[in-house]
C-alpha cells in the first residue's frame, strides 16, 4: 500500500497507484466465512479481490504486527498470543500485554522493528489509525502501530466520520478497525444468530465507507485471521501425560506452544505426539522452525520465544488450560491453526 501511494516500496500484491488508502481491517472476518453468508453481507460479496494467507500463527497479535512491519513473525517476533520471557519463567500475554508480578515490557523492545507507519510519516505522509479509545496507548499499539495518529473514535458512525475526515487528505493512509465480529465468534460461534448480526453491520460499515471516499482513493477491506468453531475440547492441564516435564503452557487453543523443563524435550514432544494423534500437528521448535511455519527466516533473538513443543490442531479441537486461560477456555469459536478456514483472509478492493 505504500508503493501504491508512491512511497518505493516494494509492491507486493501490484496494487495499483492510489492518492488515498484506506484499510478496514475487520477482526475475524475470514474468507471462507465472508463466502458462506453473502446474503448477510451483499455490498462485501460484491467486491472484487483476492484471498490471502493470515500466516502463523492465524491470531491477532501475530497480523497486526505482520500488517505492522511489512514482516513475517519469524522476523519481527510477535510468534503467538502468551509467549515465555526468555530467562524470567513468565509468560507474556502479547494482546494485553500483561506481565505477572509487577513486571513490565518495553514495546519497542518486544517488537524493535520499524513500523509501515513510521516510513510513511518519514516520507511526508501522516498515517492515521481510527479504533476505540480503550487501545490508545496499550503496549500492543505501541509495539504494531507506531508512527500512526490515533483517533479514538467508539461506535460504527464515529469511526466511519473519523475515516472521511482523514480521507480528506492527500496523499493519505488510514486504517479503521472493527473488533465486534471476533469477539461474538469467541463467546458465541461464528455463523450463529450475534455473529450474522455483526456480519451485516460490518458490512454496512464498509458501504458507508466506501460511499465517502473522495476520488483518488482505494478502499481495502482485509481480516488479521478466521475462526473455526470448537467441536471437542481437551484440557491440557487435567491429562497428566501432557503436563509431565512441562513448565510453561503458552500460545493459545489453536496454536499451543510448549514450554518443557530441563531435559523433558524428547518426552514432552512424544506424550504430546500420542496424545494429539490423528487430532493435531504436534512438533519440536526445530521442525517448526526448519519447516517455514514462522516464516523462510527466524530471528536467533527470537528462538526462544517458540514452544520447545507447537501443538496445532487440524481439527475442530481446541487445547484448552483453564487455570491460566480461564476465559479461552469457555470459548466457542476458535482461530490460530493452519487451517483455511483460519488462513485465508480476504482482501477486498473499491476505488474511485
Amino acid at each position: 500500500m505504500l508503493a501504491a501511494l508512491g512511497l518505493g516500496e516494494a509492491n507486493e500484491l501490484a496494487l495499483p497507484p492510489a492518492d488515498r488508502i484506506c484499510v478496514f481491517l475487520v477482526d475475524g472476518l475470514g474468507a471462507e466465512l465472508l463466502r458462506a453468508h453473502p446474503e448477510t453481507a451483499p455490498f462485501l460479496s460484491s467486491l472484487p479481490g483476492r484471498t490471502l494467507t493470515a500466516g502463523f500463527p492465524a491470531t491477532t497479535v501475530t497480523s497486526l504486527c505482520s500488517l505492522g512491519t511489512g514482516l513475517q513473525p519469524g522476523e519481527h517476533g510477535m510468534v503467538g498470543l502468551m509467549l515465555a520471557v526468555p530467562g524470567t519463567g513468565h509468560l507474556f500475554n502479547c494482546l494485553r500485554w500483561t506481565l505477572p508480578d509487577g513486571l513490565i515490557m518495553d514495546p519497542e523492545e518486544w517488537q524493535p522493528a520499524t513500523t509501515v507507519y513510521q516510513r510513511a510519516a518519514k516520507a511526508g505522509i501522516e498515517p492515521v489509525y481510527v479504533a476505540p479509545g480503550e487501545f490508545e496507548g496499550t503496549g500492543l499499539t505501541r509495539a504494531v502501530y507506531r508512527g500512526v495518529r490515533y483517533a479514538p473514535a467508539e461506535t460504527v458512525d464515529d469511526r466511519v466520520a473519523r475515516v472521511h475526515e482523514a480521507m480528506r487528505a492527500r496523499p493519505a493512509h488510514v486504517t479503521v478497525y472493527y473488533g465486534d465480529l471476533d469477539a461474538a465468534g469467541h463467546m458465541k460461534g461464528w455463523g450463529g444468530e450475534e455473529w450474522l448480526r455483526q456480519l451485516a453491520i460490518v458490512d454496512d460499515m464498509a458501504r458507508r465507507l466506501a460511499e465517502g471516499l473522495p476520488p483518488g482513493s482505494a478502499l481495502y477491506v482485509t481480516a488479521d485471521h478466521g475462526m473455526v468453531n470448537a467441536t471437542e475440547k481437551i484440557n491440557a492441564e487435567g491429562v497428566p501425560a501432557l503436563t509431565e516435564g512441562v513448565a510453561l503452557l503458552g500460545g493459545e487453543a489453536r496454536a499451543r506452544h510448549v514450554y518443557v523443563r530441563p531435559g523433558a524435550g524428547k518426552q514432552v514432544l512424544e506424550a504430546w505426539r500420542e496424545t494429539f494423534r490423528d487430532k493435531a500437528w504436534v512438533v519440536s521448535r526445530e521442525e517448526a522452525v526448519e519447516s517455514g511455519w514462522f516464516g523462510p527466516r527466524v530471528l536467533d533473538e527470537w528462538l526462544g520465544r517458540i514452544g520447545d513443543v507447537v501443538a496445532v490442531p487440524y481439527t475442530d479441537l481446541a487445547i484448552t488450560a483453564p487455570t491460566t486461560h480461564r476465559i479461552e477456555a469457555l470459548f466457542t469459536g476458535y482461530h490460530g491453526s493452519m487451517t483455511t478456514a483460519e488462513q485465508h483472509v480476504p482482501l477486498l478492493e473499491v476505488r474511485t
